[in-house]
């Protein structure tokens, strides 16, 4: 099961860190990836990590400005999200996955968190 937390409503060129505690002891197994979605529109792929913390991936329109990291002693992804902008605004989600070839699609997921609000004003 997993745990998404620490959105909230932040003003454009803010920052938030959101969190996304696992429980079981097979964490590290697990490539972890983030998403989010807005009203209308599909669930869009942000970033991606691999299971022992080496690897990451990100989309092109969050690069430079979003960080995911990890840490397997506490079962818990994190994603640093700074210079936020407007249309960064939607529902965040974890996933976990053991792919990373097909790890940009939501699809190949095995587990995913409930989504974390995040809304950037302008």
């Amino acid at each position: 099961q997993l745990q998404a937390s620490g959105g909230g409503l932040v003003q454009a060129g803010g920052s938030l860190r959101l969190s996304c505690e696992a429980d079981g002891r097979t964490f590290s197994v697990y490539n972890m990836g983030w998403f989010r979605q807005a009203p209308g529109k599909e669930r869009q792929f942000v970033a991606i990590i691999d299971g022992s913390g080496a690897s990451t991936n990100y989309a092109n329109s969050v690069k430079g400005r979003f960080t995911i990291s990890r840490d397997n002693a506490k079962n818990t992804v994190y994603l640093r999200m700074n210079s936020l902008k407007p249309e960064d605004t939607a529902l965040y989600y974890c996933g976990a996955t053991t792919t990373w070839r097909l790890s940009r699609f939501p699809g190949q997921y095995n587990y995913w968190g409930h989504g974390t609000q995040v809304t950037v004003s302008s």
